[in-house]
C-alpha cells in the first residue's frame, strides 16, 4: 500500500519516519485524561460527555497510526475521529448547554457540517486546513457567547479559541518551512490543537446541568 506523505518530516516510508509528529499525539491522550478526570470528580461523566472523550481518545489513535503507517486507510482513521468529535461537541453545546431547540439544534449541525465538507474539497488550500475553519468560527462564536452570558470557566472557550489559531497556522504553514525547518511544524499543530480540545472541553464540563447564565 502506498505511503501518504503529506508532512516535512516525512522523508520516506516506514513506522518511524515521523518521530515528532507522532509522540506528540500523547497531548491528546492526556487532554482525554483530563477531560475524564474533571467529568468524574463533578459528576458529569454524562454519555454525551463520553461520547466526546470517546471520540478524543480515537482521534489520538487515528492520528498516532496516520504518523506511522501513513496510508490512505490511517488517513481516513485520523479525519473522521476529529470531525465527529466537531459534531458532537457542537450538538452538546448547543443542546445540554444553550438548551436549543433539537430542530434548530440540527439545522445548525447541518448547516456545519456542509460547511465542513466544503472545506475538505479544497485540500490544497492552507494545507488542507480550511477543513477546520468552521470549527474555529463556532468556537469563537461560542467563545463570545459563552463569555457574554458569564458562565463557569468564562473565558475558557475563548481561550480555546486563541489555541486553535495558532495549531491551525503550524499546521498550514507546515509545508512552506521544509526548507528552512526540516522537522516542519505539524508536530506543533497536535500539541496545540489537544490543547484547544482539552479548553473546550473544560469550558463545556464545567457548564453541563447548569443553569443558563451561572457565573464564575
Amino acid at each position: 500500500m502506498r505511503t501518504v506523505d503529506l508532512y516535512c518530516e516525512r522523508l520516506g516510508p516506514g513506522l518511524f519516519a515521523e518521530p515528532l509528529n507522532a509522540i506528540t499525539n500523547l497531548a491528546l491522550f492526556i487532554a482525554a485524561w483530563l477531560l475524564w478526570r474533571q467529568a468524574g470528580q463533578t459528576g458529569k461523566l454524562t454519555g454525551g460527555v463520553t461520547l466526546l472523550l470517546t471520540l478524543l481518545v480515537a482521534f489520538g489513535i487515528g492520528s498516532s497510526l496516520f504518523h506511522t503507517f501513513a496510508t490512505p486507510i490511517t488517513r481516513i482513521l485520523d479525519v473522521l475521529p476529529i470531525a465527529l468529535f466537531m459534531f458532537a461537541y457542537l450538538w452538546l453545546y448547543l443542546r445540554a448547554i444553550l438548551h436549543v431547540h433539537r430542530l434548530v439544534a440540527g439545522l445548525l449541525l447541518c448547516l456545519f457540517v456542509l460547511a465542513v465538507y466544503v472545506g475538505r474539497q479544497f485540500p490544497d488550500v492552507l494545507n488542507g486546513s480550511l477543513f477546520y475553519a468552521p470549527a474555529l468560527a463556532a468556537v469563537v462564536a461560542l467563545g463570545v457567547l459563552h463569555s457574554s452570558q458569564e458562565r463557569v470557566e468564562r473565558w475558557t472557550l475563548l481561550w480555546a479559541g486563541v489555541a486553535l489559531v495558532a495549531a491551525l497556522t503550524f499546521r498550514s504553514i507546515d509545508n512552506s518551512v521544509c526548507g528552512q525547518l526540516p522537522i516542519g511544524t505539524h508536530f506543533l499543530w497536535h500539541l496545540f490543537a489537544a490543547t484547544a480540545l482539552y479548553l473546550a472541553g473544560r469550558a463545556l464540563i464545567a457548564n453541563v446541568g447548569n443553569s443558563a447564565t451561572i457565573a464564575s
